[in-house]
C-alpha cells in the first residue's frame, strides 16, 4: 500500500528509522517491514536481537484522530530532533517525519549520489 489520496486507519506505528527521522506506518505494513528482514536471522544472534530491539523498543502505538492526527511520542521527537516544523517524506508504504535542516542535508546528499547507489545495485544484481 502507498501513502496516495484518502484512506481511513485509525491504528498506527510510530517508530524510530535507521535515518534520523521518525516513521509512520500501518500495523500490518510495520510488521511485514520487521519481519521481512528478521524472518532469515537466527533469533539467538546478535544483530537479529541488536534489529529486534531497536525497531521494537523504539516503536509504539498510535490511533488517528477525527482530524488524521497522531501524536508523536516524546522518545521519537527527541531520537528524530523534532519540533514545530517538520518535513513529511511519503517513502511508498510509511511516512517519515524530518527534522527540516535533517531533511534538506540527507535530499542533498540523496540526489548527489543515486546514481552511483543505482549502479551499485545494478552490478550487484544484474539482469
Amino acid at each position: 500500500m502507498a501513502f496516495r489520496g484518502n484512506y481511513e486507519h485509525s491504528g498506527v506505528v510510530i517508530a524510530q528509522a535507521l535515518e534520523p527521522c521518525a516513521a509512520i506506518w500501518t500495523t500490518e505494513a510495520f510488521e511485514r517491514f520487521t519481519h521481512s528482514f528478521l524472518k532469515d536471522l537466527n533469533p539467538l544472534s546478535q544483530e537479529a536481537r541488536r534489529l529486534s530491539r531497536f525497531f521494537n523498543a523504539g516503536s509504539f502505538d498510535g490511533e488517528l484522530d477525527s482530524a488524521g492526527r497522531v501524536m508523536v511520542p516524546a522518545p521519537l521527537l527527541g531520537y528524530a530532533g523534532l519540533s514545530k516544523e517538520v518535513v513529511i517524506v511519503g517513502n511508498d508504504d510509511h511516512l517519515e517525519l524530518w527534522e527540516p535542516a535533517a531533511w534538506a542535508k540527507y535530499e542533498s546528499d540523496l540526489i548527489e549520489n543515486v546514481a552511483d547507489t543505482v549502479e551499485r545495485i545494478v552490478n550487484v544484481n544484474p539482469a
